[in-house]
Protein backbone atom coordinates (compact mmCIF):
# COMPACT_ATOMS: atom_id res chain seq x y z
CA UNK A 1 0.00 0.00 0.00
CA UNK A 2 1.37 3.50 -1.19
CA UNK A 3 1.00 6.49 1.31
CA UNK A 4 0.74 10.05 -0.49
CA UNK A 5 2.49 12.94 1.18
CA UNK A 6 1.17 16.33 -0.32
CA UNK A 7 -0.94 18.97 1.49
CA UNK A 8 -4.06 17.30 0.58
CA UNK A 9 -3.50 13.97 2.33
CA UNK A 10 -3.14 12.78 5.64
CA UNK A 11 0.87 12.16 6.15
CA UNK A 12 0.52 8.81 6.90
CA UNK A 13 4.07 7.40 6.55
CA UNK A 14 5.25 10.11 9.20
CA UNK A 15 2.48 8.61 11.53
CA UNK A 16 3.57 5.21 11.24
CA UNK A 17 6.86 6.29 11.98
CA UNK A 18 6.50 8.11 15.34
CA UNK A 19 4.30 5.23 15.89
CA UNK A 20 6.79 2.68 15.65
CA UNK A 21 9.30 4.69 17.72
CA UNK A 22 6.94 4.80 20.60
CA UNK A 23 6.20 1.12 20.44
CA UNK A 24 10.03 1.14 21.11
CA UNK A 25 9.52 2.97 23.74
CA UNK A 26 6.51 0.78 25.47
CA UNK A 27 9.29 -2.61 24.71
CA UNK A 28 11.72 -0.82 26.98
CA UNK A 29 8.89 -0.07 29.93
CA UNK A 30 7.82 -3.65 29.28
CA UNK A 31 11.14 -4.82 30.63
CA UNK A 32 10.07 -3.71 34.70
CA UNK A 33 7.36 -6.33 34.55
CA UNK A 34 9.59 -8.57 33.05
CA UNK A 35 12.43 -7.96 35.51
CA UNK A 36 9.98 -8.07 38.03
CA UNK A 37 8.67 -12.01 37.42
CA UNK A 38 12.26 -12.77 37.31
CA UNK A 39 12.99 -11.19 40.67
CA UNK A 40 9.70 -13.48 41.94
CA UNK A 41 10.33 -16.68 40.21
CA UNK A 42 7.60 -15.94 38.39
CA UNK A 43 6.96 -18.03 34.96
CA UNK A 44 4.84 -15.09 33.50
CA UNK A 45 8.36 -13.71 32.77
CA UNK A 46 8.16 -15.78 29.34
CA UNK A 47 4.79 -13.76 28.68
CA UNK A 48 6.64 -10.14 29.18
CA UNK A 49 10.01 -11.14 27.31
CA UNK A 50 7.45 -12.47 24.41
CA UNK A 51 5.19 -9.05 24.43
CA UNK A 52 8.57 -7.09 24.93
CA UNK A 53 10.09 -8.75 21.83
CA UNK A 54 6.84 -8.28 19.53
CA UNK A 55 6.31 -4.57 20.35
CA UNK A 56 10.36 -3.96 19.83
CA UNK A 57 10.30 -5.68 16.60
CA UNK A 58 6.91 -4.29 15.44
CA UNK A 59 8.17 -0.78 16.53
CA UNK A 60 12.00 -0.88 14.59
CA UNK A 61 9.46 -2.36 11.57
CA UNK A 62 7.71 0.77 11.88
CA UNK A 63 10.66 2.84 12.54
CA UNK A 64 13.05 2.10 10.28
CA UNK A 65 11.67 0.71 6.70
CA UNK A 66 8.71 3.55 6.82
CA UNK A 67 10.74 6.74 5.13
CA UNK A 68 8.42 9.54 5.06
CA UNK A 69 8.85 12.05 2.17
CA UNK A 70 8.21 14.55 4.05
CA UNK A 71 8.32 15.51 8.11
CA UNK A 72 5.54 17.89 7.69
CA UNK A 73 2.53 17.65 10.49
CA UNK A 74 -0.15 19.45 10.08
CA UNK A 75 -3.53 19.60 12.55
CA UNK A 76 -5.33 16.68 11.23
CA UNK A 77 -2.15 14.18 11.71
CA UNK A 78 -1.72 15.84 15.55
CA UNK A 79 -5.70 14.42 16.00
CA UNK A 80 -5.17 11.04 14.16
CA UNK A 81 -1.79 10.36 15.91
CA UNK A 82 -2.57 10.99 19.44
CA UNK A 83 -5.82 8.97 19.08
CA UNK A 84 -3.79 6.25 17.38
CA UNK A 85 -0.81 6.22 20.25
CA UNK A 86 -3.77 5.41 22.70
CA UNK A 87 -4.55 2.64 21.01
CA UNK A 88 -1.75 1.06 19.83
CA UNK A 89 -0.24 1.29 22.97
CA UNK A 90 -3.19 -0.99 24.80
CA UNK A 91 -3.28 -3.61 21.84
CA UNK A 92 0.71 -4.19 23.04
CA UNK A 93 -0.39 -3.45 26.34
CA UNK A 94 -3.17 -6.00 26.29
CA UNK A 95 -1.24 -9.22 25.66
CA UNK A 96 0.33 -9.92 29.12
CA UNK A 97 -2.54 -10.16 30.54
CA UNK A 98 -3.98 -12.17 27.62
CA UNK A 99 -0.91 -14.77 28.19
CA UNK A 100 -1.36 -15.07 31.85
CA UNK A 101 -0.60 -17.95 34.35
CA UNK A 102 -3.77 -18.10 36.41
CA UNK A 103 -7.58 -17.12 34.64
CA UNK A 104 -5.80 -15.41 31.40
CA UNK A 105 -8.15 -12.69 29.91
CA UNK A 106 -9.87 -12.36 26.80
CA UNK A 107 -9.31 -9.83 23.87
CA UNK A 108 -12.34 -7.90 24.84
CA UNK A 109 -11.23 -7.93 28.90
CA UNK A 110 -7.72 -7.71 28.27
CA UNK A 111 -8.17 -4.41 26.01
CA UNK A 112 -10.59 -3.30 28.33
CA UNK A 113 -8.31 -3.32 31.09
CA UNK A 114 -4.79 -1.96 28.79
CA UNK A 115 -7.17 1.20 27.97
CA UNK A 116 -8.17 1.61 31.85
CA UNK A 117 -4.92 1.68 32.99
CA UNK A 118 -3.47 3.74 30.04
CA UNK A 119 -6.46 6.15 30.65
CA UNK A 120 -5.91 6.09 34.08
CA UNK A 121 -9.31 4.86 34.58
CA UNK A 122 -8.97 2.56 37.29
CA UNK A 123 -11.92 0.52 36.04
CA UNK A 124 -11.22 -3.16 35.92
CA UNK A 125 -12.97 -6.96 35.04
CA UNK A 126 -10.28 -8.47 37.16
CA UNK A 127 -12.37 -9.60 40.21
CA UNK A 128 -9.11 -10.17 42.22
CA UNK A 129 -5.72 -9.12 42.76
CA UNK A 130 -4.76 -11.90 44.54
CA UNK A 131 -3.97 -14.35 41.71
CA UNK A 132 -2.03 -12.32 39.69
CA UNK A 133 2.07 -12.29 39.31
CA UNK A 134 4.34 -9.55 40.55
CA UNK A 135 5.12 -8.78 37.11
CA UNK A 136 1.18 -8.28 36.05
CA UNK A 137 0.65 -6.42 39.20
CA UNK A 138 3.18 -4.11 38.84
CA UNK A 139 2.65 -3.64 34.74
CA UNK A 140 -1.42 -2.71 35.73
CA UNK A 141 0.32 0.09 38.11
CA UNK A 142 2.91 1.47 35.26
CA UNK A 143 0.57 1.61 32.40
CA UNK A 144 -0.93 4.13 34.62
CA UNK A 145 1.88 6.13 35.21
CA UNK A 146 2.79 6.41 31.72
CA UNK A 147 -0.66 7.42 30.73
CA UNK A 148 -0.44 9.69 33.54
CA UNK A 149 1.08 12.78 32.31
CA UNK A 150 0.39 11.55 29.01
CA UNK A 151 2.10 8.92 26.29
CA UNK A 152 1.80 12.33 23.76
CA UNK A 153 3.41 14.63 25.84
CA UNK A 154 6.47 11.95 26.71
CA UNK A 155 6.72 11.87 23.18
CA UNK A 156 7.05 15.64 22.64
CA UNK A 157 9.76 15.52 25.30
CA UNK A 158 11.90 12.83 23.27
CA UNK A 159 11.15 13.51 19.81
CA UNK A 160 12.91 16.56 19.33
CA UNK A 161 11.92 16.90 15.33
CA UNK A 162 7.99 17.25 16.95
CA UNK A 163 8.37 20.28 18.29
CA UNK A 164 8.14 22.27 14.97
CA UNK A 165 5.85 19.90 13.59
CA UNK A 166 2.59 19.57 14.87
CA UNK A 167 3.67 19.36 18.56
CA UNK A 168 1.60 22.33 19.88
CA UNK A 169 -1.43 20.61 18.48
CA UNK A 170 -0.37 17.84 19.82
CA UNK A 171 -0.22 19.29 23.23
CA UNK A 172 -3.55 20.81 23.04
CA UNK A 173 -5.31 17.16 22.09
CA UNK A 174 -4.10 15.22 25.23
CA UNK A 175 -3.71 17.62 27.57
CA UNK A 176 -6.54 18.12 28.72
CA UNK A 177 -8.20 21.75 29.32
CA UNK A 178 -8.75 24.91 27.82
CA UNK A 179 -5.25 26.88 27.44
CA UNK A 180 -2.04 25.51 28.38
CA UNK A 181 0.44 27.68 29.63
CA UNK A 182 3.94 26.96 28.08
CA UNK A 183 7.09 26.74 30.41
CA UNK A 184 9.68 27.24 27.42
CA UNK A 185 9.78 28.66 24.03
CA UNK A 186 9.89 25.02 22.65
CA UNK A 187 7.24 22.46 23.14
CA UNK A 188 9.45 19.89 23.81
CA UNK A 189 11.59 21.51 26.63
CA UNK A 190 7.88 22.11 28.12
CA UNK A 191 6.80 18.67 27.99
CA UNK A 192 10.56 17.77 29.21
CA UNK A 193 9.99 19.85 32.35
CA UNK A 194 6.52 18.62 32.98
CA UNK A 195 7.76 15.43 33.31
CA UNK A 196 10.60 16.09 35.46
CA UNK A 197 8.54 16.91 37.87
CA UNK A 198 6.00 14.12 37.33
CA UNK A 199 9.33 11.89 37.65
CA UNK A 200 10.41 13.74 40.80
CA UNK A 201 6.84 13.49 42.61
CA UNK A 202 6.64 9.98 41.97
CA UNK A 203 10.31 9.25 43.61
CA UNK A 204 9.60 11.49 46.57
CA UNK A 205 6.82 9.51 46.93
CA UNK A 206 7.74 5.82 46.67
CA UNK A 207 10.81 6.63 49.20
CA UNK A 208 7.73 8.04 51.55
CA UNK A 209 5.89 5.09 51.13
CA UNK A 210 8.59 2.59 51.83
CA UNK A 211 9.33 4.49 55.00
CA UNK A 212 5.74 3.60 56.49
CA UNK A 213 4.69 -0.26 56.67
CA UNK A 214 4.61 -1.31 52.45
CA UNK A 215 7.52 -3.10 50.95
CA UNK A 216 9.45 -1.77 48.32
CA UNK A 217 7.39 -3.38 45.38
CA UNK A 218 4.12 -2.25 47.15
CA UNK A 219 5.68 1.21 47.52
CA UNK A 220 6.50 1.16 43.94
CA UNK A 221 3.07 0.47 42.39
CA UNK A 222 1.28 3.05 45.02
CA UNK A 223 3.65 5.71 43.92
CA UNK A 224 2.51 4.91 40.32
CA UNK A 225 -0.77 4.52 40.32
CA UNK A 226 -0.92 7.05 42.99
CA UNK A 227 0.92 9.89 41.55
CA UNK A 228 -0.60 9.22 37.92
CA UNK A 229 -4.77 9.30 39.92
CA UNK A 230 -5.06 5.73 38.67
CA UNK A 231 -6.09 3.51 41.24
CA UNK A 232 -4.66 0.56 40.89
CA UNK A 233 -3.83 -1.09 43.68
CA UNK A 234 -1.58 -4.36 44.93
CA UNK A 235 -4.49 -5.56 47.25
CA UNK A 236 -8.08 -6.15 47.07
CA UNK A 237 -9.08 -4.27 49.56
CA UNK A 238 -6.94 -1.56 48.47
CA UNK A 239 -5.27 0.75 51.01
CA UNK A 240 -7.26 -0.35 53.76
CA UNK A 241 -5.08 -3.39 53.69
CA UNK A 242 -2.50 -1.72 55.36
CA UNK A 243 -4.50 0.16 58.29
CA UNK A 244 -2.27 2.50 58.45
CA UNK A 245 -2.89 6.11 58.72
CA UNK A 246 0.68 8.00 57.59
CA UNK A 247 -0.11 5.96 54.80
CA UNK A 248 -3.23 7.81 53.81
CA UNK A 249 -1.89 10.98 55.16
CA UNK A 250 0.82 10.62 52.31
CA UNK A 251 -1.32 9.40 49.47
CA UNK A 252 -3.60 12.37 50.37
CA UNK A 253 -1.26 14.49 49.58
CA UNK A 254 0.17 13.50 46.53
CA UNK A 255 -3.22 12.83 45.02
CA UNK A 256 -3.76 16.29 45.99
CA UNK A 257 -0.49 17.11 44.25
CA UNK A 258 -1.29 15.12 41.38
CA UNK A 259 -4.84 17.21 40.74
CA UNK A 260 -2.58 20.26 40.32
CA UNK A 261 -1.72 21.90 37.66
CA UNK A 262 1.80 20.45 36.90
CA UNK A 263 2.60 23.86 35.28
CA UNK A 264 1.87 26.01 38.69
CA UNK A 265 3.86 23.02 40.41
CA UNK A 266 6.63 23.44 38.14
CA UNK A 267 6.84 26.96 39.04
CA UNK A 268 7.06 26.48 42.37
CA UNK A 269 9.72 24.18 42.49
CA UNK A 270 11.50 27.09 40.74
CA UNK A 271 10.40 29.21 43.73
CA UNK A 272 7.27 31.16 42.04
CA UNK A 273 5.05 30.49 45.18
CA UNK A 274 2.86 33.87 44.66
CA UNK A 275 1.41 32.79 40.99
CA UNK A 276 -0.04 29.63 42.60
CA UNK A 277 -2.25 30.95 45.11
CA UNK A 278 -3.20 34.00 42.70
CA UNK A 279 -4.53 31.04 40.16
CA UNK A 280 -7.98 31.41 40.16
CA UNK A 281 -8.22 27.79 39.48
CA UNK A 282 -6.14 26.40 41.97
CA UNK A 283 -7.88 28.73 44.19
CA UNK A 284 -11.55 26.99 43.70
CA UNK A 285 -9.84 23.84 43.44
CA UNK A 286 -8.62 23.93 47.21
CA UNK A 287 -12.08 25.64 47.84
CA UNK A 288 -14.40 22.99 46.56
CA UNK A 289 -11.83 20.53 48.65
CA UNK A 290 -12.77 22.52 52.17
CA UNK A 291 -16.77 23.00 51.22
CA UNK A 292 -17.11 19.55 50.61
CA UNK A 293 -14.77 18.62 53.62
CA UNK A 294 -17.58 20.28 55.91
CA UNK A 295 -20.34 18.97 54.21
CA UNK A 296 -19.38 15.40 54.25
CA UNK A 297 -18.38 15.91 58.09
CA UNK A 298 -21.82 17.28 58.39
CA UNK A 299 -23.13 14.15 56.74
CA UNK A 300 -21.60 11.68 58.65
CA UNK A 301 -22.36 12.50 62.01
CA UNK A 302 -25.99 12.95 60.44
CA UNK A 303 -26.16 9.54 60.01
CA UNK A 304 -24.30 8.12 63.43
CA UNK A 305 -20.69 7.17 61.08
CA UNK A 306 -18.75 8.43 64.15
CA UNK A 307 -16.38 5.49 65.46
CA UNK A 308 -13.60 7.49 66.01
CA UNK A 309 -11.69 11.39 65.57
CA UNK A 310 -10.01 9.73 62.10
CA UNK A 311 -14.03 9.30 60.60
CA UNK A 312 -14.48 12.79 60.49
CA UNK A 313 -10.92 13.99 59.48
CA UNK A 314 -8.68 12.33 57.01
CA UNK A 315 -11.10 9.33 55.82
CA UNK A 316 -13.57 12.01 54.58
CA UNK A 317 -10.36 14.72 53.28
CA UNK A 318 -9.36 11.50 51.98
CA UNK A 319 -12.57 10.41 49.92
CA UNK A 320 -12.99 13.84 48.66
CA UNK A 321 -9.52 14.27 47.12
CA UNK A 322 -9.46 10.35 45.59
CA UNK A 323 -12.94 11.18 43.87
CA UNK A 324 -12.26 14.68 42.64
CA UNK A 325 -9.01 13.53 41.43
CA UNK A 326 -10.53 10.75 39.66
CA UNK A 327 -7.67 8.54 41.25
CA UNK A 328 -10.67 6.14 42.54
CA UNK A 329 -9.58 4.69 46.20
CA UNK A 330 -12.18 4.44 48.34
CA UNK A 331 -12.82 3.89 51.95
CA UNK A 332 -15.25 1.07 53.06
CA UNK A 333 -17.28 3.76 55.13
CA UNK A 334 -18.01 5.69 52.21
CA UNK A 335 -21.21 3.56 51.26
CA UNK A 336 -22.49 4.38 54.41
CA UNK A 337 -22.24 7.95 54.83
CA UNK A 338 -25.65 8.84 52.68
CA UNK A 339 -26.91 9.31 49.69
CA UNK A 340 -26.21 13.04 50.15
CA UNK A 341 -22.20 12.30 50.27
CA UNK A 342 -22.41 9.79 47.49
CA UNK A 343 -24.69 12.81 45.15
CA UNK A 344 -21.55 15.09 46.06
CA UNK A 345 -19.06 12.88 45.07
CA UNK A 346 -20.99 12.31 41.27
CA UNK A 347 -20.33 16.31 41.23
CA UNK A 348 -16.65 15.74 42.23
CA UNK A 349 -15.96 13.21 39.52
CA UNK A 350 -18.06 15.27 37.01
CA UNK A 351 -15.76 18.41 36.86
CA UNK A 352 -12.46 16.29 38.36
CA UNK A 353 -9.40 19.13 39.61
CA UNK A 354 -7.12 21.31 37.86
CA UNK A 355 -6.46 20.88 33.68
CA UNK A 356 -2.77 20.55 33.18
CA UNK A 357 -2.68 17.78 35.86
CA UNK A 358 -3.09 13.73 35.82
CA UNK A 359 -7.26 13.65 36.77
CA UNK A 360 -9.65 13.39 35.04
CA UNK A 361 -12.96 15.18 34.78
CA UNK A 362 -14.48 17.72 32.37
CA UNK A 363 -11.66 20.03 34.71
CA UNK A 364 -12.32 22.94 37.68
CA UNK A 365 -11.28 24.98 34.28
CA UNK A 366 -13.98 25.01 32.64
CA UNK A 367 -16.63 24.76 35.14
CA UNK A 368 -15.24 28.58 36.14
CA UNK A 369 -15.78 29.88 32.55
CA UNK A 370 -19.43 28.66 32.96
CA UNK A 371 -20.41 29.83 35.99
CA UNK A 372 -19.12 33.27 34.79
CA UNK A 373 -20.68 33.14 32.00
CA UNK A 374 -24.05 32.28 33.53
CA UNK A 375 -23.59 35.70 35.38
CA UNK A 376 -22.97 37.10 32.74
CA UNK A 377 -25.86 36.25 31.01
CA UNK A 378 -28.30 37.11 33.97
CA UNK A 379 -26.79 40.10 34.48
CA UNK A 380 -27.42 41.01 30.34
CA UNK A 381 -30.99 40.24 30.80
CA UNK A 382 -31.70 43.00 33.22
CA UNK A 383 -28.75 45.18 31.74
CA UNK A 384 -29.09 44.13 27.51
CA UNK A 385 -26.59 46.87 26.72
CA UNK A 386 -23.86 45.99 29.79
CA UNK A 387 -20.62 44.80 27.79
CA UNK A 388 -19.50 41.81 29.84
CA UNK A 389 -16.39 39.47 29.46
CA UNK A 390 -15.16 36.13 31.35
CA UNK A 391 -12.14 37.35 33.04
CA UNK A 392 -10.13 34.61 34.99
CA UNK A 393 -6.52 35.19 36.27
CA UNK A 394 -6.80 38.37 35.24
CA UNK A 395 -6.91 37.82 31.66
CA UNK A 396 -10.51 38.36 29.24
CA UNK A 397 -11.67 34.97 27.99
CA UNK A 398 -12.20 34.76 23.92
CA UNK A 399 -16.00 34.42 23.18
CA UNK A 400 -14.94 31.47 21.19
CA UNK A 401 -13.29 30.42 23.79
CA UNK A 402 -16.51 30.25 26.15
CA UNK A 403 -18.40 29.15 23.06
CA UNK A 404 -16.02 26.28 23.09
CA UNK A 405 -16.11 24.93 26.54
CA UNK A 406 -20.18 25.27 26.45
CA UNK A 407 -19.96 23.17 23.37
CA UNK A 408 -17.43 20.64 25.28
CA UNK A 409 -19.79 20.18 28.43
CA UNK A 410 -22.50 19.59 26.27
CA UNK A 411 -20.97 16.87 24.21
CA UNK A 412 -19.50 15.23 27.68
CA UNK A 413 -23.27 15.42 29.11
CA UNK A 414 -24.89 13.71 25.53
CA UNK A 415 -21.78 11.11 25.50
CA UNK A 416 -23.06 10.08 29.06
CA UNK A 417 -26.56 9.52 27.74
CA UNK A 418 -25.43 7.83 24.51
CA UNK A 419 -23.28 5.61 26.24
CA UNK A 420 -25.42 4.57 29.24
CA UNK A 421 -28.66 4.15 26.74
CA UNK A 422 -26.72 2.03 24.60
CA UNK A 423 -25.69 -0.10 27.95
CA UNK A 424 -29.27 -0.36 28.71
CA UNK A 425 -29.88 -1.79 25.61
CA UNK A 426 -27.21 -4.89 26.05
CA UNK A 427 -28.58 -5.83 29.42
CA UNK A 428 -27.50 -3.57 32.20
CA UNK A 429 -29.69 -2.41 34.67
CA UNK A 430 -30.19 1.77 34.23
CA UNK A 431 -28.66 2.92 36.87
CA UNK A 432 -25.53 0.99 36.39
CA UNK A 433 -25.32 1.40 32.66
CA UNK A 434 -25.21 5.38 33.08
CA UNK A 435 -23.07 5.03 36.35
CA UNK A 436 -20.77 3.45 34.32
CA UNK A 437 -20.81 5.42 31.24
CA UNK A 438 -20.28 8.08 33.86
CA UNK A 439 -17.21 6.37 35.85
CA UNK A 440 -15.72 6.08 32.73
CA UNK A 441 -15.19 9.14 30.78
CA UNK A 442 -14.29 10.80 34.31
CA UNK A 443 -11.59 8.58 34.54
CA UNK A 444 -12.52 7.87 37.98
CA UNK A 445 -13.23 4.01 37.20
CA UNK A 446 -15.29 3.42 40.35
CA UNK A 447 -16.64 0.39 39.80
CA UNK A 448 -20.30 -0.81 39.45
CA UNK A 449 -20.42 -1.97 42.87
CA UNK A 450 -21.22 1.58 43.98
CA UNK A 451 -24.75 1.00 42.69
CA UNK A 452 -25.18 -2.44 43.79
CA UNK A 453 -24.16 -4.24 41.06
CA UNK A 454 -21.01 -5.56 40.96
CA UNK A 455 -17.93 -5.41 42.07
CA UNK A 456 -16.27 -5.15 38.70
CA UNK A 457 -16.75 -4.76 35.06
CA UNK A 458 -16.06 -8.37 33.86
CA UNK A 459 -20.05 -8.24 34.37
CA UNK A 460 -20.08 -5.81 31.22
CA UNK A 461 -20.56 -7.50 27.76
CA UNK A 462 -18.11 -7.88 25.46
CA UNK A 463 -19.60 -5.29 23.12
CA UNK A 464 -20.40 -2.63 26.12
CA UNK A 465 -16.55 -3.11 27.41
CA UNK A 466 -15.63 -1.79 23.68
CA UNK A 467 -17.93 0.74 24.00
CA UNK A 468 -16.77 1.59 27.56
CA UNK A 469 -13.19 1.22 26.41
CA UNK A 470 -13.79 4.00 23.78
CA UNK A 471 -15.61 6.34 26.24
CA UNK A 472 -12.61 6.06 28.48
CA UNK A 473 -10.07 7.41 25.54
CA UNK A 474 -12.71 9.62 25.03
CA UNK A 475 -12.60 11.27 28.12
CA UNK A 476 -8.29 11.18 28.66
CA UNK A 477 -8.08 13.16 25.70
CA UNK A 478 -9.90 16.44 24.58
CA UNK A 479 -13.25 15.01 23.70
CA UNK A 480 -12.70 16.61 19.90
CA UNK A 481 -9.31 15.16 19.60
CA UNK A 482 -11.44 11.58 19.33
CA UNK A 483 -14.87 12.68 18.06
CA UNK A 484 -13.56 14.65 15.18
CA UNK A 485 -12.32 11.34 13.80
CA UNK A 486 -15.76 10.14 13.33
CA UNK A 487 -16.39 13.17 10.97
CA UNK A 488 -16.33 12.82 7.26
CA UNK A 489 -15.12 16.68 7.05
CA UNK A 490 -11.74 15.38 8.67
CA UNK A 491 -11.02 13.00 5.88
CA UNK A 492 -11.97 14.61 3.16
CA UNK A 493 -8.95 16.04 1.21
Amino acid sequence: MRFKDSASTINFRVLLRIIGLLLIIEGAFLSVPLVTSLIYQERDWINFLFTMGLTLTAGSLMTFCIRPRSQRMAKREGFLLTALVWVFFSIFGMIPFMLMEKDPLSVSDAFFEAMSGFTTTGATVISSISHLSHGVVIWRSLMQWIGGMGIILFTLAVVPMLNHSGGMQMFNAEVTGITHDKLRPRISQTAKGLWLIYIVLTAVLFVLLIIGPMNVFEALCHSFSTMSTGGFSTADDSIEAWDSVYIQIVMTIFMFLGGTSFVLLYRAAHGELKPIWRNDVFRTYVGIIIGCYLLFVIAIIKNGQVHSVKSVTLDPLFQIISTITSTGYEISAFSSWGTFVLSLAFALMFFGSCAGSTSGGAKIDRLIYLLKNCRNEIVRSIHPNNILTVRVNDRVIPHETVSKVIAFLCLYVMIIMVGGILLTAMGLPLVDSFFSAFSCISNTGLGAGVTGYGGSYSVVPDLGKWLLALIMMIGRLELFTVLILFTPTFWKK
